[in-house]
């Protein structure tokens, strides 16, 4: 039998492993699709996701030398980065000042400028300042940084605000770099609006919305809770993906203000002052779209205000976002929105539950994953938005659920009488405490070895369960708490007392019993709160019934 030669299929890549490979971004590479007729024809993927042979790339590549050399575009990026270190925003800024005016900003190095002239030769303006957008966005995502919004916020934001109007107008009142509010709707098509407390980011959105022919933008700076830049706009479409968990965002300064129609945010809820403020901004029959944590769904602080947004008609939609979806963590967070009401409001918000997904997955919900909550069931006492809670509650079958609950309650409760040891009457107090030996002692005659901290015998002359009843005895653990009246898990200094095997044997039975009740009687407790709670959620929701006469019959 022989070896087979034969060379193996040649694997297919990604866009993002070419540029990988090649160290360029992948906007490089979809210019170089879109600027060479001779680039490797696509081998497999679909038409968002191409895929290509590896030995093709390989082969183009060392035919065009790309990649075998630092490219000129990360040769740009390096000196940024050594230059303005953590202030990449303001360098990207500068270079997005040169190229929007032709004139090099006094911040920017020569050797930055003569570099970035250079790029702009073989390739527009908008590829350069795209490519180093992207980068940024890159560096960013590594590092954890909420600096900026996500490819998958700007993902979501876009799906579920939907289509733009090209007549429309659209706000983003914390635009940041204006990664979301840039993304949605056509290039040429809304007018939009935007605002930025940090100098550096509200220039270089602006400058970014001129290069990228975004050119109906206005982008101004200013802390828009404190100081709104445009206090008479109406938009059509408010976007934001607001700072979040910020104590200190003004409120003692704006009590009074009139944005506050639904209720003053309290200072641990300045995800609320930010909806207020986008609302106020939302024309009539208007929309807003915002990003918000998890936990503003069901805070308690927040209760009044998210209980106004339901009973006024103005939540339209949650939509729970898988985890991963931020940047700077991987816990799920969520969309709201609202709308303006003009006229009708519907009679029910929409929960969708995205979570079980993957963070690059599809958006558009399964049939289980949406629900249509009507809004007299979301104004209790606690005023939950969170949709996995309705979800979960619509998509329950609470009688079979509680059938099986009783069961197991009734299977536990005939075990607990069995595990229980029966006992007769010893000595006295006392009597054990005479002759005794420690588990140092035991450990050093090769008796008892520790495995995951726990002492184990190893000899038939000493019963485990036996040690080990004796071990958590009222006198062991005064041995093993601290004068500072902390609990030492370490049991070498503990005492046994000396007894034969077979006595062993027995009193290990006993402890084994206790330890089988205890443990079954904590598994009682918790089943006793999951069947209550059912219970009344049930009854309370109409899924369950209590039994009438003729039902018992």
């Amino acid at each position: 039998m022989t070896d087979d030669t034969r060379p193996g299929p040649d694997p297919l890549i990604t866009g993002a492993e070419i540029a990988r490979l090649a160290g360029v971004t992948r906007a490089a590479v979809s210019n170089w699709r879109r600027r060479y007729d001779d680039f490797p024809a696509p081998a497999g993927g679909g038409p968002t996701s191409p895929l290509f042979h590896l030995a093709d790339v390989h082969a183009w590549l060392a035919k065009q030398r790309k990649g075998h050399d630092v490219s000129d575009e990360v040769r740009l990026w390096q000196s940024l980065r050594g230059t303005f270190d953590d202030d990449m925003v303001e360098g990207l800024a500068a270079v997005a000042r040169l190229l929007a005016d032709g004139t090099p900003p006094a911040r920017l190095q020569p050797e930055i400028t003569r570099q970035v002239l250079e790029i702009v030769r073989d390739t527009s303006e908008t590829e350069l300042i795209t490519a180093l957008t992207e980068r940024f966005l890159d560096s960013t995502r590594r590092a954890g940084s909420d600096q900026v919004s996500s490819p998958r916020i700007v993902r979501a934001v876009q799906h579920f605000a939907g289509p733009v109007s090209e007549s429309a107008t659209i706000l983003d009142p914390a635009c940041g770099i204006g990664t979301v509010l840039l993304s949605v709707g056509s290039p040429n098509g809304p007018t939009r609006f935007g605002q930025e407390a940090d100098m550096s980011m509200a220039d270089f959105a602006q400058l970014r919305a001129e290069l990228t022919g975004r050119t109906h933008t206005d982008i101004r700076v200013g802390d828009s809770l404190r100081n709104d830049r445009w206090p008479d706009l109406k938009a059509d479409l408010v976007v934001c993906d607001p700072p979040v968990a910020s104590p200190d965002w003004g409120r003692e300064d704006l009590l009074l203000d009139s944005r506050w129609e639904l209720g003053t945010p309290s200072r641990a809820e300045s995800e609320l002052a930010w909806l207020q403020h986008a609302y106020a901004h939302t024309a009539p029959g208007g929309r807003t779209v915002l990003v918000m944590p998890a936990s503003v769904a069901y805070r308690k602080a927040g209760r009044r205000i998210r209980a106004e947004l339901v009973r006024r008609g103005i939540l339209t939609q949650v939509v729970a976002l898988p985890a991963g979806t931020a940047t700077a963590h991987s816990l799920p967070v969520h969309l709201w929105c609202l709308v303006r009401p003009d006229g009708e409001t519907a009679p029910t918000v929409r929960m969708v539950d995205l979570t079980a997904n993957p963070p690059d997955g599809p958006l558009a919900p399964e049939p289980d994953q949406v629900v249509d909550v009507p809004l007299i069931n979301l104004l209790d006492d606690v005023v939950d938005l969170t949709p996995g809670t309705h979800l979960g509650s619509i998509n329950r079958d609470y009688l079979v659920e509680y059938a099986a609950l009783r069961r197991q309650l009734q299977d536990q409760l005939h075990a607990l009488d069995a595990l229980l040891p029966e006992l007769v009457s010893g000595e006295g107090p006392g009597t054990l405490d005479t002759a005794s030996v420690s588990v140092a002692d035991l450990a050093r005659a090769g008796l008892v070895e520790y495995t995951r901290g726990e002492p184990v015998s190893v000899s038939d002359h000493l019963d485990t369960d036996y040690l080990r009843g004796f071990l958590v005895s009222p006198a062991n653990r005064r041995r093993s708490t601290s004068t500072s009246g902390t609990y030492r898990t370490d049991t070498r200094g503990s005492r046994v007392p000396q007894m034969g095997v077979e006595a062993q044997r027995r009193y290990g039975a006993a402890f084994r019993a206790l330890q089988g009740f205890e443990e079954l009687t904590r598994q009682l407790a918790q089943l006793g709160e999951q069947a209550t709670a059912l219970a009344r959620e049930g009854l309370t929701n109409g899924a369950l019934n209590p039994p009438d006469d003729r039902s018992e019959a």
